[in-house]
């Protein structure tokens, strides 16, 4: 429950001392821009966190921006999180930890939304969208940093809006500030089109943050929200997705290091009628379990991927549970206290490791595109890609050689745990496979099903209709 009101700053307390001091500083930075408006309109949260109240903000200050159409940066309002840091220092919310480290997560949010010309008021819709974030960062304890995404999979303002989605960067205008409780840095939440997220999980989202603050309408400098764009940045100069992108992924890699997928795999080293088979569509009626050491194994794999760490190591087997909406990359705080030479998987006793001779991969259409990605932008780069079923408790995870702790070796390069499957591949053999997967990339033409194969290697991938999947069982 929250409401507006305008704010009574530092200057309209009583007493200054009791004003608390890490809103003090924000309000000071606050100030700084934005000198001609001392109380600027406030959605406040009307039972704070800490009395048990739901919004994790306390405040979010709504200012006025004229912008500056000489540089296409257009009027515009601001918002300005309160709680994310800690505003107190008395342990109320954050756990008080000095003034040399981060305020309480360490940030605050921003919006930045065009105004437009009817407007005389904010619109208030922003503070809720922030305040779920808030409570996001909450119950996960996941920070966020620039350049990160979140699908919200929803009209950000609950409109008709294509803005659904969401990348973050750091505020243009909002410094870092230092208070008596550590510093607080402002991300900027920018509002984006499902196409331009794909590309910002398929690539990174600091590439796909600068291609919008080249186009005007699509954000500018500044990064702006416009709730009315009908266009995504690809249908306004189609030249973006090929000349930035592709080149993005083929030069840098990407930053995609998994996606739930209709997907299985067969064992065809071993005759179906062999009792101890564990292949992952089941000809008998008990399908094996993946065990939950290796099931968050493959979910912090989805989660954070490769580029918290220095290393490519595939994440640790750890008994740490995540919720929430769908945030890629960030670790969490408990996460990042560990070592990371910890990360290296270590095969528990319970599963035994089977090398396998011959392995036939299946996925559907829309996995099936997405293989030389996962070959060009993940295992050309020294990294891991893992598809998790989402009709069953099946795992397949492609890693490369420069890969450390996978259970998949040179000499034996198809090895799986219970139905979790890792295929090791050669640079030799990637680049062999691209040239004969060529026609996953135009999938209209293909006619389903299609069979690649490379019979040397015991490898055979198949590209089969979804309700293959649908029915698993025969």
């Amino acid at each position: 429950m929250e409401e507006m009101r305008p704010s009574g700053g530092p200057t309209s307390q009583p007493f200054p001392t009791l004003f608390p001091p890490g809103l003090h500083a924000i309000y000071g930075e606050c100030r700084r821009l934005y000198q001609e408006q001392p109380n600027p309109l406030q959605v406040t949260a009307i039972v704070k966190y800490w009395l048990g109240g739901p919004d994790p903000l306390d405040y979010v200050s709504m200012y006025r921006n004229q912008g500056n159409p000489a540089v296409d940066v257009p009027e515009h309002w601001h918002y300005v999180s309160f709680g994310l840091s800690d505003l107190y220092g008395d342990n109320r919310v954050h756990e008080y930890t000095g003034p040399d480290g981060p305020s309480g997560f360490g940030f605050e949010l921003s919006f930045r939304l065009k105004r437009e010309p009817e407007e005389s008021a904010p619109p208030t819709w922003p503070a809720e969208l922030m305040q779920g974030l808030a409570r996001y960062v909450f119950q996960s304890e996941n920070t966020f940093c620039s350049g990160d995404h979140v699908s919200w999979h929803s009209p950000l303002d609950n409109s008709e809006s294509r803005i659904q989605h969401m990348l973050l960067t750091e505020d243009p205008q909002m410094r870092p500030v230092q208070t008596p409780f550590g510093f607080v840095s402002f991300l900027q939440i920018v509002g984006v089109c499902t196409e331009e997220l794909h590309a910002a999980q398929q690539w990174n989202g600091q590439g796909i943050l600068e291609l919008l603050r080249t186009v005007p309408v699509a954000g500018g400098p500044w990064l702006i929200t416009d709730m009315r764009r009908g266009e995504t940045i690809f249908e306004i100069d189609p030249h973006l997705q090929q000349e930035r992108v592709d080149k993005g992924i083929e030069t840098e890699g990407s930053n995609l290091s998994g996606v739930s997928a209709k997907c299985a795999w067969d064992d065809l080293s071993r005759p179906p009628e062999d009792e101890d088979d564990s292949r992952s569509i089941c000809i008998g009626t008990q399908p094996r379990k993946l065990s939950g050491k290796d099931t968050e194994q493959i979910r912090e794999a989805l989660r954070k991927g490769l580029e918290i760490n220095s290393k490519p190591i595939l994440p640790p087997i750890s008994s740490q549970r995540h919720n929430g909406m769908n945030h890629d990359r960030t670790p969490s705080r408990k996460d990042s206290l560990e070592s990371e030479n910890s990360s290296a998987i270590i095969p528990h006793e319970l599963i035994r490791t089977r090398q396998l001779e011959s392995v036939h991969l299946k996925f559907n259409q829309e996995s099936g595109a997405l293989i030389p990605l996962c070959l060009r932008g993940r295992l050309l780069h020294g990294r891991h890609f893992t598809y998790k079923s989402i009709t069953g408790d099946t795992a397949i995870t492609f890693v490369s050689t420069g890969v450390e702790g996978a259970f998949a070796t040179e000499e034996h390069p198809y090895a799986a745990h219970g139905p979790w499957l890792q295929i090791l591949l050669t640079e030799e053999l990637v680049e062999r496979m691209l040239e004969d997967l060529e026609d996953l990339s135009s999938p209209e033409e293909m006619k389903l099903p299609k069979e690649f194969s490379w019979p040397e290697k015991k490898l055979k991938i198949s590209i089969l209709p979804d309700t293959v999947f649908d029915n698993p069982l025969p």
